[in-house]
This record gives C-alpha cells, sequence and structure tokens, in this order.
C-alpha cells in the first residue's frame, strides 16, 4: 500500500502457500453461470442527449434573465451516458438563452481539492469539449443558512451561489447507508454534494444524532427557499443500469417527485437473486459503481453505524478482487469485505479514503481488511470459515460488481435452485474454477 509520497511501508499481502497450509481440506465448489430475466425499455444511448436537453423545459427557468449563468451540478458517480446528460441539459439550457457552466457537486471526493474533483469528472468522460461549457472546480463555499431547530449551517459551492440559477443533475436511487423519503438523488447533491467538503462533513457528522432521513428534507428546503434552484434533472436507470428515465423536476416539485422516482427506482435496482450466499466474490468495488464502493443493499451490510442493516441478503464472506480505475484508489467500502485480493490492497490510496470516510462519518467503510496473494486463496480463506454444515453445498457467488448482477456465477447449489424458477435462466453448468498462478484463468461474467 502506497504512501503518499510513493514508498512502501508496512503490512504485505499474505502468501497463498500460508493460506492453503491454514485452510487444510477445504476445497473450492464447481461453479455454472446464471442469468437474470428482466425486461427492461431503455432509452436509446443516441438519443440521451436531446432527451436529457428536452428534460429542461420543466425548470423553473422564467426568472433567470437572457444570457443569466446557470450552474448545472455534477457528481462522481457512475451514472451511465452522464456525459451525454449533464451535456444535453447544458444544450438545453443554452437554447433557451442562458449562459451554463457545470461544477462538481461531489462533497469531498476528489481528495477534497478542486482539481482532484476536476479530474473525477474527465475520469467519467465530463470535459469542458464534452459538456461544452465551462467547468467551475472550487471547495470554496458560502453559508446561505442555518437549519430551524440545531442552528446547523448550510454551505454551498461559492460558484453555485453566485449564479442567476441551480440545476443538480443526479440519479435517484436508493441509499447504502440509511431509508428515508428521498435518498440518494437531487436532494441529495443540493445538501451534501453542493455543500463541498465542509458542507458535507457539516450534514454527516449531524447525521449520527440527526438521521440523514430527516436531515436531507429540511436542509433540503432551506436550500431551495433561500437559493435560485430552478428545479433538477433526474435519472432513473434500469436493472442493466441503462439509462429509463430523463425527467426535469421543477423546484416546487422536487422533494415530492423525487420520493416518487425512488420508489421506480427501488422496483429497477438490481440485487443477487439468492437472499442466503455463503461467500461472495466481488471483481472490483468503487466509487463510480457505489458511493459505499460495494451497494449495500445488494450485499447485506452497511458500514454506517447507527442504521439497520437491510433484511436481506444474508452473506457470510465477502472477498473483492480489485478497484476501478475511475476510483483513483480510493477504496473507501473495502471495510464492508471480509478479505481483499493483493491488486486492491496495492491500489489503496489510504489519504483519500480517510478524507473521504472522516468526511462522511464511517471511518469503518475505510477499513483495510486481511489481503491475500491469489483468488484461490481468497475463496479457500472464506469458504473455510463459513461452518462445516454449509461446506456440504456451499453457496457461492461471483458477480462482476454490485451495479452488473445480470450474470452470475453460481456454485451447484445454487444451480438448482436457479433451475426451478422463472426469473433465472442457467446459461452453462457447473465445471471446475481454472486458475492459472492462483487466479482465475477465466471470467465468464462478461461473455
Amino acid at each position: 500500500m502506497p504512501r503518499r509520497d510513493g514508498s512502501r511501508a508496512g503490512p504485505t499481502p499474505v502468501p497463498e502457500r500460508s493460506v492453503l497450509d491454514a485452510c487444510g481440506d477445504a476445497s473450492i465448489p464447481e461453479m455454472g453461470v446464471v442469468e437474470q430475466e428482466w425486461e427492461t425499455d431503455p432509452i436509446p444511448t443516441d438519443e440521451v442527449r436531446g432527451h436529457a436537453a428536452d428534460a429542461v423545459a420543466a425548470l423553473e427557468l422564467a426568472t433567470v434573465p437572457d444570457g443569466g449563468e446557470v450552474a448545472v451540478g455534477a457528481g462522481s458517480r457512475g451514472i451511465a451516458n452522464v456525459p451525454d446528460i449533464v451535456g444535453g441539459v447544458v444544450d438545453g439550457l443554452r437554447e433557451r438563452g442562458h449562459d451554463p457552466f457545470v461544477f462538481p457537486a461531489m462533497g469531498s471526493h476528489g481528495g477534497a481539492t478542486a482539481e482532484g474533483q476536476r479530474r473525477m469528472l474527465e475520469s467519467l468522460g465530463m470535459t469542458e469539449d464534452t459538456l461544452g461549457c465551462e467547468i467551475r472546480a472550487t471547495m470554496d463555499t458560502v453559508v446561505v443558512g442555518e437549519t430551524a431547530d440545531r442552528g446547523v449551517a448550510v454551505h454551498v459551492d461559492a460558484n453555485a451561489a453566485a449564479a442567476d440559477a441551480i440545476v443538480p443533475v443526479n440519479r435517484v436511487k436508493p441509499h447504502t447507508d440509511f431509508e428515508g423519503e428521498v435518498e440518494s438523488g437531487l436532494a441529495k447533491m443540493l445538501v451534501v454534494g453542493m455543500g463541498k467538503q465542509r458542507g458535507a462533513k457539516t450534514a454527516h457528522s449531524w447525521a449520527a444524532d440527526w438521521s440523514f432521513r430527516d436531515m436531507l428534507p429540511e436542509i433540503a428546503s432551506l436550500l431551495l427557499a433561500e437559493l435560485p434552484v430552478a428545479g433538477g434533472v433526474a435519472v432513473v436507470e434500469d436493472e442493466r443500469d441503462d439509462t429509463a428515465v430523463i425527467e426535469g423536476v421543477p423546484s416546487s416539485e422536487l422533494l415530492d417527485r423525487e420520493a416518487e422516482l425512488l420508489e421506480l427506482a427501488y422496483d429497477r435496482l438490481p440485487t443477487l437473486p439468492f437472499d442466503e450466499v455463503d461467500v461472495l466474490v466481488v471483481d472490483r468495488m468503487g466509487k463510480d459503481i457505489s458511493g459505499a464502493g460495494l451497494d449495500t443493499n445488494v450485499i447485506g451490510r452497511r458500514v454506517y453505524g447507527n442504521e439497520p442493516e437491510p433484511e436481506t441478503p444474508d452473506v457470510k464472506r465477502i472477498f473483492v478482487r480489485g478497484l476501478t480505475p475511475a476510483s483513483h484508489g480510493n477504496a473507501t467500502g473495502a471495510g464492508s469485505a471480509d478479505l481483499i485480493h493483493a491488486d486492491l490492497f496495492e491500489e489503496a490510496d489510504l489519504h483519500d479514503m480517510l478524507m473521504n470516510t472522516v468526511t462522511a462519518g464511517t471511518l469503518r467503510s475505510a477499513h483495510v481488511p486481511p489481503a491475500v496473494e491469489t483468488d484461490r486463496a481468497g475463496l479457500l480463506a472464506c469458504l473455510s470459515t463459513i461452518g462445516v454444515e454449509s461446506l456440504d453445498a456451499p453457496r457461492v457467488v461471483r458477480v462482476r460488481d454490485t451495479m452488473r448482477l445480470e450474470r452470475i456465477e453460481a456454485s451447484p447449489a445454487l444451480l438448482e435452485e436457479a433451475g426451478e424458477r422463472d426469473d433465472l435462466r442457467v446459461v452453462s453448468e457447473a465445471e471446475p474454477v481454472k486458475f492459472e498462478g492462483g487466479q482465475f484463468a477465466e471470467d465468464v461474467l462478461d461473455a
């Protein structure tokens, strides 16, 4: 694990030989492939930008002068087609005679620096050329008010606060830390993302005493009253993480409509098709996959201490193999795993992880689990700790990540169950897992 200066020190991944010696007679089950049967109707990719431009018509822009500046908030999440969606909003605003610019609305992400946040946008395909407008990145904030009962100062990106109008663009989806009428979406981008590091830190610090389910609507209401928020452009994705809905939501309806869109997002949320899993292998985690690195609604674990965990699924052991390039070393969420691969261990940037989790108040999500040298070592270590009875027919699942769950690998116990269900299709029967040098030799998940 690198220091900030590039040097190395501290623990190293556990060699495979040590794990094999410790696990004794534990064996790896054969694996087959299962697909979930989903019916989806996404917006065609080549029409996304036009849909986003059309969504601007629903926003409350009547008081914005000709040529007035409109701040368009863009986040750090891995939203499908996000350059075209944000670029389309820019197009729609310019068509109406306004002067849009994009600002990073991502709290403390990007190492809590303006340049880091600009790089985050670029890694997601959002540059001044692709968006068709200026990107203004700053960590400077202004305080626009205080909450009524608690007197909490509400911070806002200084560039956004100075604009003639503000338009957040975000995906509406279930949050990874809490459940409420509004979760991850437009309101959260206004409160946390637009608040930059200071605002995000304030919100997350108070969340331990004042749950996000109550905080977000109250602070969002204050922002809607104090700032020229014209509304937002909401996105809902389907089970395949394709763009299903792009909708302009006026400021006067923002909280109510977002709550309705959240219900739709819950219906379309991809999840594991099995409620009980002994070992879950995840090929990659990352900030572009979920704010928690691993979507807690998928793995059934939350690291935010004062919120209950999801009722399902029940996963005994989690082994994570890698980190997405777009995460830039931010392996926040690794603390949800039981074991990680040496590749993930090598990529993890403790500085960015700590900055993110101090801001979010979720230090446990930055914990670094034991790292193992090979995939075989990780699987065997997990299998050897699930209990004797489970070893008779272990329920093992391997997924690409917690966002892409249409195609998964499954052990024979789960293949048998899948064969009896209408919502699942067995693509290939169980075969021995192939390794090269202890690492997975085949990738059947992208086939």
